[in-house]
């Protein structure tokens, strides 16, 4: 066989070899990608009945009725009875409401029941014990980072942010500030506060306070990740 012919069939086969490798990759990848999915909808799923059982407690323990938390939030009685029960999938920005309504930041939602009041004396939650709940409209992922029960007034939350998501925060009123700090860790997110569109790359972190309207929206094709840190202070010390 001619030099030149087995160089080229050489090459031929290096080239399938390289495909089929690519293609064995890319069907690994998809795998473990839906097998996350799957985990990360079966553990949305249990965390939507303890949000439930989360509202009834802090509505409860402030002794509200339905109707009340229902003027205060915004979200209708029916459907805070019907998240109150686990038939409902919330979106973020009806929990933002309710959230807003009960007079707490979002993350508390996503506690355990019984939480308030509770001093942890465990400084440290693993990976594993944060719980991971998805957006059922945007389809954002967020990780409850910090511990529950101890005595500091932030909160870290890790988000992942699916290409082309979109969601909406309305205004809302509490009786302390709200205060929070965006840090980007990859991709791209924008940030409207009120009229101002802020454009967030890797390393880049925007504070804001949370008294007005903001959307978050992906305008990349890759996933954005970033850290959200809340913080509240009372109206009193501004």
């Amino acid at each position: 066989m001619p030099p030149v012919q087995h160089n080229q069939r050489r090459l031929v086969w290096r080239v399938r070899v390289l495909h089929a490798t690519q293609c064995i990759a890319v069907a690994v990848v998809r795998k473990s990608n839906i097998m996350e999915i799957k985990s990360v909808m079966k553990e949305s799923s249990d965390l939507n009945r303890r949000i439930g059982v989360r509202v009834r407690g802090l509505r409860v323990g402030q002794a509200l009725s339905l109707d009340t938390l229902a003027r205060r939030s915004g979200v209708s009685r029916s459907m805070i009875s019907q998240i109150e029960r686990g038939a409902s999938s919330p979106t973020a920005a009806v929990l933002e409401k309710l959230a807003a309504g009960l007079q707490v930041v979002l993350a508390t939602l996503f506690d355990e029941p019984g939480a308030d009041g509770r001093v942890s004396d465990e400084p440290i939650v693993r990976r594993v014990q944060q719980p991971v709940w998805q957006d059922p409209e945007s389809g954002y992922v967020r990780r409850n980072v910090s511990p529950t029960g101890v005595a500091q007034p932030m909160r870290i939350v890790e988000v992942r942010f699916p290409p082309g998501g979109r969601v909406a925060f309305e205004p809302s009123v509490r009786d302390d500030v709200v205060y929070q700090q965006v840090w980007m860790l990859a991709g791209t997110i924008e940030i409207t506060v009120g009229a101002t569109c802020h454009r967030l790359r890797i390393g880049d972190c925007l504070a804001m306070q949370l008294d007005g309207p903001t959307m978050f929206h992906n305008p990349a094709r890759a996933v954005a990740r970033y850290a959200v840190v809340t913080a509240g202070a009372t109206k009193s010390r501004r």
